[in-house]
Formats: C-alpha cells, structure tokens, sequence
C-alpha cells in the first residue's frame, strides 16, 4: 500500500488543504491516518482532508507527496474513487 499526498492549495477556513488518500485500500488508509491522529470527521469518502501544517507529519510518516493530477489517477486506478455523481450534494 501507498499512502498519497497532494499539494495543499485547497483554501478553506483560513487556511490551505491537501488530501490523503491509499492507492489500495480504505482500511490501510484509516490505519495511517488513526496512527497520525487525523480526526475521522475529516474524512471525505474516498480521502483524508489535511490541513498543510500536517503535511510534514505525514511525510515523516511515510506518506508520499505526489501532485494533484497524479493522487486522482492513482485514486481511480485503485478503483477507490467515489465519482463525483455519487458525492453528496
């Protein structure tokens, strides 16, 4: 399993945000994120919202940083991608 990181560019309360998210299992993926105390409320179906002062953490952790268009290929090669029709509104 990988642990992805984007780049925090996702502005939002006062600050900038990136996701977390596993190129192979949601498990895994709630594992890391337990074990590097990210609050279950921020998860978003299929990713992890961090705020960018968490990203050091993270990467310390293992997690890899790759950019936003490379995290979203690899969500949806996973097949954990919830596509945008089947967000919530």
């Amino acid at each position: 399993m990988t642990v992805l990181i984007d780049d925090p560019i996702w502005p939002a309360h006062g600050r900038l945000w990136a996701h977390l998210v596993s190129d192979s299992s949601l498990d895994e993926l709630h594992a890391f994120a337990r074990r590097n105390a990210l609050p279950p409320r921020s998860f978003d179906q299929d990713h992890y919202d961090v705020p960018e002062e968490s990203l050091p953490r993270l990467l310390a952790a293992g997690a890899e940083r790759v950019g936003g268009k490379e995290l979203v290929r690899r969500l949806i090669a996973s097949g954990l991608r919830v596509p945008a029709r089947d967000r919530r509104g």
